[in-house]
């Protein structure tokens, strides 16, 4: 669920000897693109689902191939709206456990249960394949667990995935159900975990990518923005606009809420938001790679 305010406008080598990359490391656009594939073979990831069990064993599958280490955080939520107690799963990859300064990486892998933007009614109780809304980011985030796998950070990385972004349905406002993986995370770390800057990737995979800073990072974190957009201009990635377009809501607003320093990379700007049209055909590996790659630069040169 993103709701909107529109604004105005190497060889493998430890960094341990070499903190900091004279170029980046190689993201494979085309390694990313499989896996996001993948996860839409599972069938939609709606809470509740075979495609959303099968999913928590995929993704965990996945990172302990890379990670140092793996948790998941199952919890329930109840949905007082249909009187029913949804399981949910946060899954956490850890990289440089010892490491006292930390990076936070993290994307919502959930799917939509209803595609409430279709313009025909009888498709609205559909839930949403969601390629670029939900399997783009985890895709991203699953590739640079390998790359991080080579060539071992000297801060840590966390990479989390989120449950229960999408599964709210916004009756009169209301975002309560919402981001529902991002508020267990924040309430479970105010206090404890500290990360000096974090990443939340969402809908990132559109063929046609358009990245603008996002209104809520740009206002409470405009240096970690500026960062991540001189990392694009660095790499010669045009898909990343300085400029600032939407405020959104998505789990980097909770994370704010309990003190962590994240940004949102989001294209809101895709017409199959929110609708059945939401698969792999409409993503590219080419823009899984330049977000893949400026993610990295971030996280190697920070």
């Amino acid at each position: 669920m993103h709701r909107l305010i529109l604004a105005s406008a190497l060889s493998l080598i430890t960094l341990c000897d070499h903190p900091k990359l004279s170029g980046p490391p190689t993201f494979d656009g085309g390694r990313a693109y499989d896996l996001l594939v993948q996860q839409c073979d599972l069938g939609p990831r709606n809470p509740g689902s075979a495609g959303h069990r099968a999913a928590i064993d995929f993704l965990s599958s996945e990172l302990k191939k890379w990670a140092d280490s793996v948790e998941t955080d199952a919890f329930t939520y109840r949905d007082a709206k249909v009187d029913t107690v949804v399981a949910l799963t946060n899954i956490k990859g850890v990289f440089n456990a010892r490491a006292t300064e930390r990076i936070l990486l993290c994307a919502h892998w959930d799917t939509r249960p209803y595609a409430d933007q279709e313009t025909d009614p009888k498709k609205r109780t559909q839930p949403i394949p969601g390629a670029n809304d939900g399997a783009s980011g985890v895709a991203v985030l699953l590739e640079v667990a390998r790359v991080l796998r080579q060539i071992p950070p000297v801060k840590g990385v966390d990479i989390v995935l989120f449950d229960g972004e999408d599964y709210g349905r916004g009756l009169n406002g209301d975002v309560s159900d919402y981001f529902l993986g991002a508020r267990r995370f924040a309430a479970v770390s105010k206090g404890k975990y500290a990360p000096r800057m974090g990443i939340l990737l969402d809908m990132i995979g559109d063929k046609d990518l358009t990245i603008y800073h996002e209104g809520n990072s740009n206002r409470t974190y405009p240096d970690h923005v500026a960062r991540v957009w001189q990392a694009a201009a660095t790499l010669g990635y045009k898909q990343f606009i300085p400029q600032q377009k939407y405020f959104i809501q998505d789990d980097h607003i909770p994370l704010m809420e309990a003190g962590i320093p994240i940004i949102d990379l989001i294209d809101f700007d895709y017409p199959p938001w929110h609708t059945t049209g939401d698969t792999p055909d409409k993503c590219s590996a080419q823009s899984l790679k330049a977000v893949g790659d400026v993610v990295l630069k971030v996280v190697y040169e920070l």
